[in-house]
């Protein structure tokens, strides 16, 4: 009995090991033959796509959960979010009664629209990729040139997206004029 197993571990670890071969010489193949078109102009396939997403969303909750969030925001950071946000993330992100720029329509994955996917993110997860950015997603990371207090403010008013009227949105970040980078 022993034996048999010894036999049967030995070939699961073979077929394991088998698999890991393979799976490696298709990636190989794929990148040295150019299979994979990464055209922008061509969406990535459903499961691709899932895998990408999927991948993103648990990657950032992981690292997020570590961030001590602040428990609320005050008017003068949801303002001074404001403000950063029309600088930096508005082109591709949009705002309420704002497309995102023409030349952000062309990126491959879509930014997401920040007035309905907000409501879908904690702070600290906002905080985590405006800071840190996505890789291979044009979504830089703004944490070499911005301050944690700046990205908070980010975090404070891309919070309060959802449910913003036009002319909310509109009358934010228009105060003080001092964004600078």
């Amino acid at each position: 009995m022993q034996k048999d197993r010894g036999i049967f571990l030995k070939g699961v670890l073979g077929g394991a090991v088998l698999a890991a071969l393979l799976g490696l010489l298709l990636a190989l193949f794929v990148a040295y033959t150019g299979a994979y078109n990464i055209a922008a102009s061509q969406d990535h396939s459903p499961f691709v796509r899932w895998l990408f997403s999927t991948t993103m969303q648990n990657s950032v909750a992981a690292r997020a959960d570590e961030l001590d969030a602040p428990t609320e925001f005050s008017e003068a950071q949801i303002a001074a979010g404001a403000e950063h946000y029309k600088a930096m993330c508005q082109h591709c992100h949009a705002g309420p009664g704002v497309e995102r720029a023409e030349w952000a329509q062309g990126l491959l994955p879509q930014p997401p629209h920040l007035v309905e996917e907000a409501a879908h993110w904690q702070p600290n997860e906002v905080f985590w990729l405006v800071k840190h950015g996505v890789r291979m997603s044009a979504m830089p990371a703004f944490g070499e040139t911005h301050k944690d207090a700046e990205l908070w403010d980010v975090a404070a008013f891309v919070k309060q997206l959802p449910g913003m009227t036009a002319s909310e949105y509109a009358a934010l970040g228009q105060q003080t004029g001092t964004h600078k980078h």
